[in-house]
C-alpha cells in the first residue's frame, strides 16, 4: 500500500527511516518517524514527506516559494524545488532508543536552528575534503593516507 492510502487511511504514518540524507537527526534503519496529512502550509524547518518519480523522500523545508518548497536533506548540500502536489506529509515526531521526540520540543526546535546556522561550515568542510581526497587520488596516495590514518574507504 502506497504512503499516501495509509496516510488517507489512518491520518498517520509510522516507520523505520531509510537512507542517510537526514543524519545526524534521522538515523538510518533505527529510528522510527511518525508523519501525519499537513493541516497547512509548511513553513520553514519542517520536515516534509513527498515524491519524487516512485520513491518518497524525507527533506526539510529550507524556503516556501508559494507553489513550491526548496527543501534539502540535513546530510546534503544542495536544495530541490518540490511543488506542493508531491507533498504529502509532514514529520511530527521521531522515536529513538526508546525515547519519543516531538517536533515542538525545544530541543529539536535548537538542534534545527543551530544545524542551520552551521551549514556554511558543513559544506566548506565537505568540499574541502572532497578536494583533498581528489588530490590525494590524482597523486596516488590515497592508499598511503588511509593506512597511515587508519581508514577504510574514503
Amino acid at each position: 500500500m502506497k504512503f499516501e492510502e495509509l496516510l488517507a487511511r489512518d491520518g498517520c504514518l509510522v516507520y523505520k527511516t531509510r537512507g542517510v540524507s537526514m543524519e545526524p537527526m534521522l538515523r538510518q534503519n533505527r529510528d522510527t518517524v511518525t508523519i501525519r496529512v499537513p493541516v497547512c502550509r509548511l513553513k520553514k524547518y519542517d520536515v516534509a514527506l513527498y515524491r519524487r518519480g516512485e520513491n518518497y523522500v524525507l527533506h526539510r523545508v529550507m524556503e516556501d516559494k508559494g507553489d513550491h518548497y526548496l527543501i534539502r536533506g540535513d546530510n546534503t548540500f544542495s536544495l530541490e524545488k518540490v511543488p506542493d502536489s508531491a507533498v504529502i506529509g509532514v514529520l511530527t515526531g521521531f522515536r529513538r532508543k526508546g525515547r519519543q521526540y516531538d517536533v515542538s520540543d525545544w530541543p529539536y526546535l535548537l538542534y534545527v536552528r543551530f544545524w542551520d546556522i552551521i551549514y556554511p561550515l558543513r559544506r566548506f568542510c565537505s568540499r574541502s575534503r572532497r578536494i583533498a581526497v581528489s588530490a590525494a587520488r590524482r597523486m596516488g596516495i590515497l592508499p598511503l593516507l588511509k593506512r597511515l590514518l587508519g581508514k577504510g574507504e574514503t
